[in-house]
């Protein structure tokens, strides 16, 4: 026997209620509690015991799979995901609204001719795909599409064609028959990923979940949703430049430590191989208020330039103003300046902004920031060949940053003739470099040895 009742759910946390609120509890969100119908089994008093199904087994009799890694045809997606497509795995891509994730995904498939590839899409018709793969020239003759929203008919579709990696675009777009909701709700959002993950787990077929997000950058649905799947990838970038960033913030079978770059463009996107290349500019000598320094996000070295304009308040309040760098850290840096260095910008304004779009949070930039700044206080340009590296901390030491030798390797590859560094980092052999390193204990130091004051 079972019971026909309705609950109502929050649709941005999952949490339930058995009567409609206004605001959420949990997550303190508005209006966005939604009735669903449920049907409840009846417990029967008795419990049977099923010892036909799976059985508890010890380490030495489980079979270790010889499957390898489904290799993709995009080097940036495998050094992401650490080599590969691992089969049966569940991958989820999420990011914002127009930022290329069905871009990226429509590229994956058709990239990998010789596999086999099934592209669902519940919010694009067969002819609109086509005419984004034509815009990507791309084409193959293994990749299957289809324009469905039915999860019973996905997964017939999928075990008639049996392929090796499945697609879907979106997640919030499928519905199934069991349950008494709209397509997008948590409860099917709930049910579809799960009975995706059975059939992706019991056939080997590596299935990538496109999923929408919500206004505050999480993923939208319930929170199991990321527990369920293997791998969690963020597809991020300013829709006004042309770089897009590929992250991984879950990943069972790799490291979550290595960043993907790409570049959108009229024909798709396109691998960044290597972006310190990219993301400097060529300025000459004589521009004040630039810098560049040694970054790295992940485990991956890059150089990024830093730019700094600062000027006298015209109102009262003077203006503090970043784009892809913390506010709150640029607020901290100008107090250290103020108090350690004597540099006087309490009625000046400063705007700081991170060439290319990026948004960084690496605090080895800290030194190229002050640098940055003031060069274009001071009117007075650093040299183009020198590069930054190092953590200012709040009494005006320089503190020791991490992977200090893959950044010097890095400004020794673009041709850089100095790098400044933490004193206080690790010793290391300095021999196998041809670039100039200057180590230096306090930001004092580095003020006097470029701007010769």
């Amino acid at each position: 026997m079972s019971a026909i009742k309705s609950i109502y759910t929050c649709q941005n946390c999952g949490a339930q209620s058995p009567k409609w609120i206004g605001k959420c509890p949990s997550c303190n969100e508005w209006n966005t509690y939604v009735e669903e119908i449920v049907e409840k089994k009846q417990a029967t008093g008795k419990t049977a015991a099923r010892l036909a199904g799976n059985q508890p087994m010890t380490l030495d009799k489980i079979e270790t799979l010889q499957n390898k890694r489904i290799p993709t045809e995009i080097a940036e997606f495998n050094r992401v995901l650490g080599g590969g497509i691992v089969p049966g795995s569940l991958i989820l891509l999420g990011g914002d609204p127009g930022i290329g994730k069905s871009t990226l995904a429509l590229q994956l498939a058709l990239a990998m001719k010789d596999r086999k590839i099934l592209y669902t899409s519940g919010e694009e018709s067969l002819q609109q795909i086509k005419l984004r793969a034509e815009r990507i020239n791309t084409t193959s003759e293994n990749c299957y599409f289809l324009s469905e929203t039915s999860l019973e008919n996905i997964v017939a579709q999928t075990e008639e064609i049996q392929p090796e990696l499945l697609v879907i675009d979106s997640v919030q777009t499928i519905s199934t028959e069991l349950i008494e909701s709209s397509p997008g709700s948590v409860s099917q959002v709930r049910e579809c990923t799960s009975a995706i993950l059975k059939m992706a787990k019991k056939t080997g077929t590596a299935v990538i979940l496109i999923g929408h997000i919500t206004k505050d950058g999480s993923l939208a649905g319930p929170k199991v949703l990321e527990h369920m799947v293997d791998v969690v990838l963020q597809f991020e970038g300013d829709t006004n430049y042309l770089y897009r960033i590929l992250r991984s913030n879950k990943n069972r079978f790799g490291s979550t430590s290595e960043l993907g770059i790409f570049e959108m463009d009229s024909d798709g996107l396109h691998e960044i191989l290597n972006p310190s290349e990219h993301l400097i500019t060529k300025v000459s000598d004589h521009v004040s208020g630039t810098a560049i320094a040694g970054a790295i996000e992940g485990i991956r070295p890059f150089l990024i330039e830093i730019q700094a304009l600062v000027s006298s308040a015209v109102y009262g309040t003077p203006q503090r103003s970043t784009t892809g760098f913390d506010l709150r850290r640029l607020n901290m840096l100008l107090a250290v300046l103020e108090k350690r260095a004597g540099f006087k910008l309490v009625q000046k304004d400063v705007f700081l902004n991170i060439a290319g779009g990026l948004r960084i949070s690496d605090p080895a930039t800290d030194l190229a920031v002050i640098c940055s700044i003031l060069s274009s206080n001071l009117d007075v340009a650093v040299n183009h060949k020198y590069c930054f590296a190092g953590e200012v901390g709040l009494t005006g030491e320089i503190r020791a940053v991490s992977r200090v030798e893959q950044r010097i390797a890095e400004a020794e590859k673009l041709g850089f003739t100095r790098i400044y560094i933490p004193a206080h980092n690790k010793s290391f052999d300095q021999k196998k470099f041809r670039i100039e390193i200057i180590k230096a204990a306090r930001v004092e130091e580095v003020f006097r040895s470029i701007f010769k004051q």
